[in-house]
């Protein structure tokens, strides 16, 4: 594998990223991570899932470069289906999915934590959808799944200003559910946990999986349908050409409203 380290151990399948600098998640990275899904869930060693990154970021957001490469609207608002499509089978996964975050989990890389079923992070790492600073909107889910976890007001704080929240912050209004002070504390007390819940019946723990998905908001499925729809759009708007130009030049963007 070109991106992911796998180690199963006591029942337990790390799941390391690594794509320096920033383990952005590319179409190649999120193809990838399909793939080890379909091997995780195969075997029958593995009972609990840690997901971490390698290197200063957990993930640091979509590869914005690639999105230079998109033809089109609609080639954007499929790529972004698919990126949907990961992440809701990640939210179903039938082994639990955790993840620790530490150094900064923005845009896709809050999208993919949110998808996981227990958060974890460091104190001082860094939580947001910055994708409006770009002119651009959510993609994978965010604008659905973040007011649930933090209720409308605060997800809309979130994203109309971009401003990322630090892990106490993010404990506090309930995005994650424990925060630790230095990496190496995350990741002992994560992989705790991983044990805990990997020493717990398969049986029940996937009954139980399965019965969280009916707290799930009815019209997730309806508004994630309309946000990659919406994707598309922005990304064909003068602005969204803009934002990604002026991301890539390292300059504010220069909005036309258009």
């Amino acid at each position: 594998m070109d991106y992911f380290k796998v180690v199963v151990e006591e029942k337990i399948a790390t799941v390391t990223l690594n794509r320096p600098p920033a383990n952005a998640l590319s179409k190649s990275v999120l193809a990838e991570l399909d793939q080890v899904l379909i091997e995780l869930e195969r075997n029958d060693d593995v009972h609990v899932l840690l997901l971490h990154g390698e290197g200063r970021f957990f993930a640091a957001g979509a590869d914005i470069k690639e999105f230079t490469e998109a033809l089109n609207g609609a080639e954007f608002a499929q790529n972004a289906r698919h990126g949907q499509q990961l992440f809701r089978r990640m939210e179903d996964f039938a082994k639990p999915i955790i993840v620790a975050i530490h150094g900064a989990a923005l845009g896709g890389g809050l999208e993919l934590a949110m998808s996981c079923h227990i958060r974890l992070t460091t104190e001082d790492a860094k939580l947001g959808l910055p994708e409006l600073s770009l002119g651009l909107i959510p993609g994978f889910a965010g604008s659905q799944r973040l007011p649930r976890f933090v209720g409308t007001a605060k997800a809309a704080e979130m994203m109309l200003t971009s401003d990322p929240i630090s892990g106490a912050e993010a404990k506090a209004i309930g995005l994650v559910n424990s925060t630790f002070a230095t990496e190496a504390e995350l990741l002992e007390e994560s992989r705790k946990l991983a044990k805990k819940i990997a020493a717990k019946s398969r049986v029940s723990v996937k009954r139980t999986l399965e019965l969280l998905r009916y707290s799930r908001n009815p019209q997730q499925d309806a508004g994630s349908s309309k946000e990659a729809e919406l994707f598309g759009e922005v990304f064909d708007s003068v602005d969204g050409k803009e934002g990604i130009q002026a991301f890539i030049e390292k300059r504010s963007p220069n909005f036309k409203n258009k």
